[in-house]
């Protein structure tokens, strides 16, 4: 047995594909349309908020790929901040994603997983308190999610190989499962409501806030949406559109065991995001098909995917979704879990973790980042709060985005002469448009909701102090 484990690549082209695609798909695709239609209130604007955010993800993808083949090591992302600007950015975001980006979309796609599990067995539901502490209740469903979360730990500390079987199989289970709904969506569906919720596609948004006799909220009126207030609604739409397609970046953090990264990471990045940005827009289109715009924006716990599937095959619909959202949250987890680590895992070799995160067991793998990474996540599952965290997480997470493809600017001048096996498409074009895009979308966010944005901020600002408290330690240990 090896002293010195290290990582091994055994993750080829289709492996990494599917872990962009995989950590991509949630549970949001099947959810945040009602939000996002409640905002922009109209067919049109619901179908251009994908669209951008495709754009930008597909954008993001392919200029990563520049630096994912200069820099085709463990930590992606936060490897490529540090060589662009210096060590105290890498940290900020190695601790964002500690402490909000990659462990509270865990946490989140793990209470996902849990209640739509309390369709088929209603025991596990949030509404059976096991433990009430006064502060803090327990649920069922945050039990399941937690023991998710640890279930899937422990199979990627049993080696890539385990968890790469895991993330392959339940992904083409998924893209398969969503290619069929979209499909019968637009055969087997008994009504249409398609020239319906296109009448007003681009000119009108819901002014809401009435409630009617029963209580129910409901739009007062129709009226042009133009100037502030549309970058306004659409940022804020945004947030459950950008949040769905986040995680596309995981597949950087396992650099250094994919075969042939500075080929493969680039193009699972591009072939990852171009999926999952085709079947998000169709499968809005799809609901558009099936359902009035009307029980879209206001879908029962906005389970838009559950009332299109009920149209579509009557009550089996229910469980046929609740199944898939299973299989895509459970999925989903394993890559977000099997890659996450990895930068805990850099971090720690550069004196900016603990210092057992920057060791592998003997399956080669960080078991220590792992388990880490499982204790933050499963506390922000017993919080309560994940509904909340999902606007930081976007926030958060779109910030480092615009700082890391700006980094690309810097190392074209920076080192001008080093190796690019891959030059990012467009380029400088398109990672313009994207940082502007981006730029609006934060400023639009902050001005529609200002309160967990700028908590984002806090928390990311945190780390200052952190990062110097561990150079510090690191000086002292010298």
């Amino acid at each position: 047995m090896s002293t010195n484990p290290q990582f091994k690549p055994s993750l080829g082209l289709f492996d990494a594909t599917m872990i962009v695609a995989g950590g991509m798909i949630g549970s949001g695709i099947f959810i945040v349309s009602a939000d996002i239609t409640r905002n922009v209130g109209s067919a049109g604007w619901l179908i251009a908020v994908w669209l951008i955010t495709g754009f930008m993800t597909i954008t993001a993808a392919v200029t990563y790929g520049e630096l994912s083949g200069m820099y085709p090591k463990a930590g992606g992302q936060y490897v490529y901040l540090r060589e662009a600007y210096n060590p105290l950015v890498g940290f900020l975001y190695g601790w964002s994603f500690f402490s909000v980006i990659q462990t509270a979309t865990i946490a989140a796609v793990g209470v996902a997983f849990s209640r739509f599990t309390a369709y088929l067995i209603p025991a596990v539901g949030e509404g059976n308190i096991l433990l009430d502490l006064g502060f803090l209740k327990i649920s069922a469903a945050q039990v399941l999610a937690i023991s998710m979360i640890v279930l899937l730990t422990y199979t990627n500390t049993r080696g890539v190989k385990g968890g790469k079987i895991i993330q392959s199989s339940f992904t083409v289970t998924k893209l398969l499962s969503l290619f069929g709904l979209i499909i019968f969506g637009f055969l087997l569906s008994k009504q249409s409501f398609w020239a319906q919720n296109w009448q007003h596609a681009f000119t009108s948004v819901q002014d809401l806030g009435v409630k009617n006799a029963v209580g129910i909220l409901e739009p007062s009126g129709w009226h042009p949406i133009s100037g502030a207030v549309l970058i306004g609604a659409i940022s804020a739409a945004m947030v459950g559109s950008i949040f769905s397609s986040d995680s596309w970046n995981t597949v950087t953090f396992i650099a250094g065991e994919i075969k042939n990264p500075k080929r493969n990471i680039g193009l699972s990045l591009f072939f990852g995001t171009l999926i999952v940005t085709l079947i998000y827009v169709s499968a809005n289109l799809m609901y558009l098909n099936v359902l009035p715009l009307q029980q879209i924006a206001y879908a029962e716990n906005d389970r838009v995917a559950v009332a299109a599937a009920n149209a579509i095959f009557g009550n089996v619909g229910t469980i046929v979704i609740a199944v898939m959202i299973m299989i895509s949250t459970f999925g989903c987890n394993s890559g977000l879990i099997l890659s996450g680590a990895r930068v805990f895992y850099t971090m720690a070799k550069d004196g900016l973790f603990f210092k057992k995160t920057g060791e592998l067991n003997k399956n080669a793998v960080p078991e220590y980042a792992l388990w880490i990474q499982c204790a933050m996540a499963s506390l922000l599952c017993l919080s309560g709060k994940y509904g909340d965290l999902l606007t930081m997480v976007s926030f958060v997470g779109i910030i480092f985005y615009v700082l890391t493809i700006t980094g690309v600017f810097i190392l074209r001048k920076k080192l001008p002469n080093a190796e690019r096996p891959y030059r990012a498409f467009g380029y400088p074009v398109l990672p313009l448009i994207y940082i502007v895009l981006a730029i609006v979308f934060c400023v639009g966010l902050v001005w529609a909701s200002p309160t967990y944005s700028l908590w984002g901020l806090g928390i990311t600002s945190i780390g200052v102090p952190l990062y110097y408290l561990a150079v510090n330690n690191q000086k002292k240990s010298v």
